[in-house]
């Protein structure tokens, strides 16, 4: 059975940075890329991001 995140952000950006949120507790900031599905998981705390609903899942540069 699958875990719930901790945590769901919804963003408006394909990368995103993560530092736990918890200043000196939290965790080194990684830098994440939204897959084609338009969610990633953080590999330390687990907080996953996901693409707002109207924010096309295509990266534009």
């Amino acid at each position: 059975m699958p875990v719930e995140p901790p945590e769901i952000v919804e963003v408006e950006e394909h990368t995103v940075s993560c530092d736990g949120g918890g200043g000196a507790l939290g965790h080194p900031r990684v830098y994440l890329n939204l897959g084609d599905d338009g969610r990633i998981d953080c590999p330390y705390c687990d907080r996953q991001f996901v693409l707002k609903a109207g924010v096309s899942k295509a990266a534009g540069h």
